[in-house]
């Protein structure tokens, strides 16, 4: 192990590179933390069991046959669109949090699925879809199987 002579002023950042992290910080932005005007992301939880790929999204307010479920290759998207209601005058309101407008959410899939065999199921604001795992990828059973020794070997090996 080498000592090293600590030096303060090495440690400390310039002027210039505190400037340049500033103004980094306030305005270069991920895409996805700044989604398009009147688009809104869809939270979403995927976790996978022994024979499936569950993957589920909170879209609260909206009915089954407003969202659109797609699976392309190893891409699974799903679309929809949360109208907003007129009945109040925007001068009324208080609080407007809700969202509303378009949301597309594409996520990859881990593993190999089959399609066709999708399940989606919507109660309580909650979309669930079940993707049933490819053959090749589920997890598989191996029975160890203990060999057998021939008698006239065993009878040999006690004399």
């Amino acid at each position: 192990m080498n000592i090293v002579r600590w030096e303060p002023f090495r440690e400390m950042m310039s002027l210039r590179d505190a400037m340049d992290r500033l103004f980094e910080d306030s305005f270069v932005r991920a895409p996805r933390l700044w989604p398009r005007l009147g688009e809104w992301e869809l939270p979403v939880d995927m976790y996978q069991t022994g024979d499936d790929v569950v993957v589920k999204a909170a879209i609260p307010g909206l009915k089954p046959e407003e969202v659109d479920i797609s699976i392309s290759d190893d891409t699974l998207t799903i679309k929809g669109e949360h109208k907003e209601e007129q009945e109040v005058k925007e001068e009324n309101y208080f609080y407007k949090e809700r969202r509303y407008g378009t949301f597309t959410r594409s996520l990859l899939i881990p593993v190999k699925v089959k399609s066709d065999k999708a399940e989606a199921v919507f109660e309580n604001g909650v979309l669930t879809l079940t993707l049933p795992k490819a053959e090749e990828v589920k997890p598989r059973q191996i029975k160890v199987k203990a060999k057998q020794i021939a008698e006239g070997k065993k009878t040999e090996a006690k004399s």
